[in-house]
């Protein structure tokens, strides 16, 4: 249950002011809500999956020392680039006019999150963790549950929004676990 929680919270965190959260919003903006949570919902489920696989790959790979030392800098390069920030892109456009709003936003929020920080703090948390299905369904559900927060606050308060505010908490909750790990890497040696 560990791994979930852990899943969870950091991929919560990670998705913060991330560009696919943008995607969600601008979706919810078009389309209704139910339909923006499902396309998101499919798209994540699939695109952890393999972030997964690829992290516990890695996991039975490398040993501890090194996930964990590869593992802190990267959370630390997450917080990083979450205060680097991301934009939002037009991919969408291209999937909009061949396919409905639920694969619009299956398909754009799919390839928008290939490559992202949320995509890889997945990999990285499944290679530290021994719990496949734990990883997945919270770094799902974190995911899911970030985006939610975007579409409805963004629906109530729109422009309002403390994005500096949210920005620099996300990163500052990445750059301490980088830091954490670390320390653990070295000291459990």
């Amino acid at each position: 249950m560990t791994a979930f929680w852990i899943a969870f919270f950091l991929v919560l965190v990670a998705e913060m002011g991330d560009k696919t959260q943008l995607v969600a919003l601008a979706f919810a903006t078009r389309y209704r809500p139910a339909v923006v949570m499902a396309g998101v919902f499919v798209a994540t489920l699939v695109i952890h999956l393999f972030s997964v696989v690829i992290g516990e790959i890695a996991g039975v790979a490398l040993p501890l020392f090194w996930i964990n030392l590869l593992a802190g800098l990267a959370f630390i390069g997450f917080g990083l680039w979450t205060l680097r920030g991301d934009e939002l892109g037009d991919e969408d456009k291209l999937a909009e006019r061949k396919f409905g709003p639920f694969m619009t936003v299956a398909i754009t929020f799919f390839l928008a999150e290939l490559g992202d920080k949320t995509m890889l703090a997945t990999v990285t948390i499944a290679s530290q963790q021994e719990s496949f299905v734990g990883v997945w369904i919270g770094s799902t559900l974190g995911m899911v549950v970030a985006d939610g927060i975007a579409i409805v606050v963004g629906k109530v308060l729109g422009k309002r929004l403390p994005d500096k505010l949210i920005k620099y908490g996300a990163a500052g909750i990445f750059i301490v676990s980088g830091v954490y790990t670390l320390v653990g890497a070295f000291v459990g040696r």
